[in-house]
């Protein structure tokens, strides 16, 4: 897709939205500024919870990296539905945040990665053997997520640990079989503008082991330029029209895929909040988020 601009100019002063450790913003969302900027359209980075921004000043507010707020997350949507012109809206927010989505989109026909769910009162029995992910629903950047061989008795004590702990901190817990071709194939992320598709990267493994705590805001990620194969177009449209339609469109996605054991596309993440765009690894995609941004003002 050509990355030239090409709608006419607009003015417009929006924002960015982030949180307080990256205040200036992710060096990738830096990227989408100037080609706003060549549109007529300012940008400013803001933190979400700071008590003195003045949202009713943008003509338009834009998620990106408020990546804090998987453990504040009752006041994250509070926030999101007092926010004027938020994109995407509150209402994606909500449903987008919890992760328990996957299993409206399973139910509607999309190939998603088998997930068992353990409430906080739940009494959670390991499986016997094989590799498998705990994380919490509700989650950010990786984070309080862990890889266990259930053939190990020490990793099988650690994920009952792990479960245990989320749990009395009230949080759902999600169970996954861990799909290993993330290790040679790795992971896909297919971004898509406005419901339109735009690029696609490979994402190399990021869990080694128990989760025995992490600092920082995410998980370091290997990332590379990929060509998304037909199937993954495929299944990531499928994805995308399986959003359900009461929801506003969105103004930015992210389908992330792993093949399953048979090869084919298995969902495991549909990014609507604030997933990273990976800019700088497609030339013009800066460029056409910044169009999509200013469709919404024009």
């Amino acid at each position: 897709m050509s990355g030239r601009l090409s709608i006419n100019c607009v003015a417009g002063l929006i924002a960015l939205v982030t949180c307080a450790e990256i205040p200036g913003l992710e060096p990738d969302d830096q990227l989408v500024t100037e080609p706003l900027r060549a549109l007529g359209v300012a940008a400013e980075p803001v933190v979400w919870d700071d008590p003195a921004a003045d949202w009713d000043r943008y003509d338009l507010v834009v998620l990106r990296s408020p990546w804090d707020y998987a453990r504040r997350h009752e006041e994250f949507l509070a926030w999101a539905v007092a926010v004027p012109r938020l994109v995407n809206a509150a209402e994606i927010v909500e449903w987008n945040t919890d992760k328990r989505y996957l299993a409206e989109l399973h139910a509607a026909g999309v190939n998603t990665v088998a997930t068992e769910w353990i409430t906080p009162a739940s009494v959670w029995t390991p499986p016997p053997a094989g590799e498998w992910v705990v994380k919490p629903a509700i989650s950010a950047g990786s984070l309080d997520t862990g890889r266990y061989d259930m053939a190990d008795r020490a990793h099988r004590g650690h994920a009952e640990e792990h479960v245990r702990r989320l749990g009395e901190a009230g949080r759902v817990v999600m169970v996954q079989p861990y799909l290993d071709a993330v290790d040679t194939y790795g992971e896909t992320g297919l971004i898509f503008f406005d419901g339109a598709y735009s690029h696609a990267i490979r994402k190399g493994p990021m869990l080694e082991g128990p989760d025995l705590g992490a600092e920082g805001l995410y998980r370091p990620e290997k990332i590379m330029a990929r060509d998304a194969t037909p199937a993954e177009r495929e299944q990531a449209e499928r994805v995308m029209n399986a959003i359900p339609t009461d929801l506003a469109p969105t103004l930015y996605a992210r389908v992330d895929l792993i093949p399953g054991p048979d090869g084919a596309p298995v969902l495991v993440e549909l990014e609507l909040t604030e997933p990273s765009l990976f800019l700088d690894h497609a030339p013009g995609s800066a460029e056409r988020f910044a169009l999509a941004i200013a469709s919404r003002l024009a």
